[in-house]
Parts: C-alpha cells; structure tokens; sequence
C-alpha cells in the first residue's frame, strides 16, 4: 500500500520567559513562559494503524547565544531532523530555545525543559550543556549536546544520560600554520575570555607550543563584547599575529574583532571557520554543519535505543582561509596547500 507523506510546520506565537529578559517565539504547543520558537517536522501514515504506530519525539534544542557557529549548528540539527522525520516516517517536534550567555536564564530554561517532558535536549556550546546535565540528572533525559572542545574539562563524561560530539582543536595545527605564513614572528596575542570554558585548554596548548619555540605571548581577555574589543584594541601595536580558540565572546564579536586586526596588518588565527567568514584571516578546524547534523542523528539514535552512545570528536583538517583578508595583509594562501588535504578559500560575510 502507497504511504503519502506531508511535512508540517506548526504555527509560532510571540511568548517571554519570566524574569530572563529573553523574547521568541514558540509553538502553540509550548508553555506560553517559555523564550523558545518551536518547527515540527511530521510524517503522516495512510492508515490509522500506521500513524498510532507512529514514533514521535519532542526534543528541546538549547543554543548558549547567537552567533555565526552555533546558528549553522542549529540550522544543521533541524534540517537533519527534518529530513530524517521525512525519511523514516516519524514525527520530531523541536523547540528552540536561547539562553543568551546567561548562566540562570539556561538553568531556567532546563527546568522547563525537564518539567514539560521533552524526550531529549540538544545544547550547543559548553554552558548551556553544563546546564542542562544539571537540570536532566534526575529524570536523566538524553542530553546530546554539540560543538563542546573538552567534554572531560567540562564534566561532561562519565554521565550515562550525557553524550554529543566535540570540535576539539588541533591547537599546534592552527599555530604551525601561523609560522609558515610568518617564519619570524615574535610575539602572539592569546584572545579569549576566561570564563569561556572551550578556551581553557586550547590556550594552555597554545602557551606551551610559544613557549616551546621560544615565542613570546600576550594574553588579554574579556568577558563582554565591550572588554574584548578594548582587549583587541590594546594588542595592536603589541604583537605579530594573535590567536582564539572556540571562544563563544569573541565569536559574538569576530566582525569588529578581525576588521580591528586586519586594519593592522594583524593575521588573525581562530579555532572556527565561522570566524572566518567574519574576516579573520585562517583556521583548520571541523565543518559546523557535519557537526549538528551528526549531533542530531545521535540524539535520534539515542531515542530510538534508550542508550546514549558515546561522544564522538568530529575530523577536522580544512583549512579555512578568508581571501580577501589575504590580500588586504598581503598574504599568499598557497603557503597552507602543503599542510592539508584541504584549503577552503572563503571571503567574509555580509551578515
């Protein structure tokens, strides 16, 4: 017997979350207090036999804030659930939710989560998964959290409800690649917030690759986008080539940040290629988009076992390189060719 399939998307209505100071939309089938924007992907059997067979699943994806990286992280977890909703004859109901970088607007967020029954939670960025392990450990629902650079550093191991996929960098890589482009280079600006867990060992690696070669750094931190761009400000006439890990902040001020170096003739060398594409000069690191799709495909695969499989490192090795802020530091992107499989010329962003 022939099955028709139609795909729905469930009609959206303004709502707050108390006390958060956060505003989105979300479904009608969402608590009306929850900051959440809510898209449904459903498959319809023929039959009335069919559809009661049916699975469906309500899963909670939880972004720590926006920016660049995790907004194709989260776009990729939708499509992917879309598609395989499609495919395999299942509902997935998803809901959106954003904690804004806030630490109690995320624990609130995994309250509701974990009150309103959600079968999963998706978070992305190390925050917003430390929250929602903390808010799931009970009831332990899967949490299949993305693009977290240390799992262990972040207590994100050993937890049996707990899994998702890591964009660890190859931080001597990324810093091997700033020698070949400047064999002399003498002091490195280190730029990160030190309250961003993704920084921490990533900065430690880079500290002892400088320190190993006899390179000299300079370390400048901030917590707001307002302290990061007076941080960036201050290395200018201070160093040779600056570096950022996964770094949550200063993603959420790359555009300034990489327009404030390359001004300078700064290369600047950061751990995404999202980061890239808002004009920093390079990267080699993983593909974001392969990264949420294969993040959704574990949460499916953890609801359909009842097991959360282990983490996974996603594969890195592209070789990101923005064109433009090539040129303008005078700068020859053959010189990485020889160093990976390979190098993905990019130019910056409009957004």
């Amino acid at each position: 017997m022939k099955k028709f399939i139609a795909i729905a998307t469930a009609a959206t209505l303004a709502a707050s979350l108390a006390g958060c100071g956060a505003t989105a939309t979300a479904s009608s089938t969402a608590s009306s207090d929850t900051a959440a924007s809510t898209a449904s992907s459903t498959v319809e059997a023929a039959s009335t036999a069919e559809s009661d067979a049916a699975k469906s699943y309500r899963i909670a994806i939880v972004q720590q804030l926006d920016h660049a990286s995790l907004d194709e992280i989260r776009l990729a977890m939708e499509a992917e659930l879309n598609a395989k909703a499609a495919a395999e004859g299942y509902t997935v109901e998803y809901t959106e939710f954003n904690g804004q970088n806030d630490a109690t607007t995320l624990n609130q967020i995994g309250t509701q989560v974990v009150a309103d029954g959600y079968d999963a939670i998706l978070p992305i960025a190390t925050l917003a998964a430390q929250c929602m392990a903390n808010a799931a450990a009970d009831a332990e629902i899967p949490v299949v959290y993305a693009a977290i650079s240390d799992p262990a550093a972040a207590g994100l191991t050993d937890l049996p409800y707990v899994t998702g996929t890591s964009d660890a960098l190859n931080t001597g890589f990324i810093l091997d690649m700033m020698l070949a482009a400047n064999p002399d280079v003498k002091t490195v600006g280190l730029l990160y917030s030190n309250s961003e867990a993704n920084s921490t060992t990533p900065i430690a690696e880079a500290k002892a690759y400088l320190e190993g070669k006899g390179i000299s750094y300079l370390e400048k931190t901030g917590n707001t986008a307002d302290e990061i761009l007076s941080a960036v400000s201050s290395l200018t006439d201070q160093v040779d080539a600056v570096f950022t890990p996964t770094d949550n902040v200063v993603m959420a001020s790359a555009a300034a940040v990489s327009e404030t170096l390359a001004d300078a003739g700064i290369p600047f060398y950061t751990g995404a290629d999202s980061f890239v594409t808002a004009g920093a000069f390079a990267t080699c690191g993983v593909n974001y988009t392969e990264l949420g799709s294969y993040t959704a495909d574990m949460a499916l695969e953890a609801l359909a076992t009842g097991t959360v499989p282990a983490y996974h490192v996603m594969d890195g090795g592209i070789i990101t390189v923005n064109t433009e802020t090539a040129e303008k530091l005078g700068l020859d992107i053959s010189i990485f060719e020889p160093m990976a499989g390979t190098v993905k010329p990019v130019t910056t962003s409009a957004e």
